[in-house]
């Protein structure tokens, strides 16, 4: 088999050699802040919807976490989410019935898209291929990008490897379902430590500022000077990679 051959023109520096571009979805590409708080506040009332939404969203990480230590079974995230949502409510001395759950953790699937996120990728896609690589499910992701406009070449859901970031196997399995080795990758995301993973397979690595991630909470990651890129959206990604 001939090996694979690039069609497009020749990159900037910064992403020379880099064919496809992947994207983290919650917070890089969607506001999941104002998406989620907003459903918080019409499903659970008597509750402070912000400080709601970042306690739900705190439990995220560690509980992915188990489950790469193998604590707990391989889950679907919507599952994951079903029971952290729940721990939130209990912490918070609430109740949530099983049709407010439903609702609640599906609200992930509408949330919306930052302003420069469905142009930017569309400009984005035409000199490289575009993925979703996040921890939603291949569904969760669909229903996403139907729902904001995004025009990804290709949805790489944590079902398909059953594994979550920042482990191995979503990295370097996206970049093997392509046929690319993992310096033909580029992770674009807004948390450094899932930066740090990707680099840390060989992949290289774009800081999107998301400053108002947590809706105005103060949000630790400031980028990397080990990053390829440091940009302030995704325009400024695409200016950065020279792309009209």
């Amino acid at each position: 088999m001939e090996p694979y051959r690039s069609l497009r023109s020749e990159p900037a520096s910064a992403s020379k050699g880099v064919e496809v571009l992947a994207f983290d979805t919650f917070g890089t590409v969607t506001d999941w802040f104002t998406g989620i708080s907003t459903a918080v506040g019409d499903a659970v009332p008597g509750v402070d919807a912000a400080d709601f939404t970042r306690d739900w969203r705190g439990r995220y990480g560690p509980i992915l976490a188990r489950v790469e230590a193998g604590e707990l079974p391989w889950r679907r995230l919507d599952d994951l989410q079903t029971e952290t949502l729940h721990d939130t409510a209990t912490a918070c001395g609430v109740a949530i019935d099983d049709a407010t759950a439903t609702r609640l953790v599906h609200a992930w699937r509408t949330i919306p898209g930052w302003p420069d996120a469905a142009d930017g990728i569309r400009r984005l896609r035409t000199r490289f291929v575009v993925c979703a690589l996040s921890n939603g499910t291949v569904a969760l992701l669909t229903d996403m990008a139907k729902h904001n406009g995004f025009d990804w070449d290709v949805i790489g859901g944590s079902d398909l490897w059953r594994h979550y970031k920042p482990a191995r196997e979503t990295y370097c399995g996206l970049a093997a379902l392509l046929e690319r080795s993992p310096d033909q990758v580029m992770m674009v995301a807004t948390h450094q430590s899932d930066l740090d993973a990707a680099r840390g397979f060989g992949l290289r690595s774009a800081f999107i500022e998301r400053p108002m991630e947590w809706g105005g909470a103060p949000k630790d990651d400031a980028g990397s000077p080990d990053n390829d890129v440091h940009a302030t959206d995704l325009h400024d990604l695409a200016d950065q990679l020279d792309i009209p």
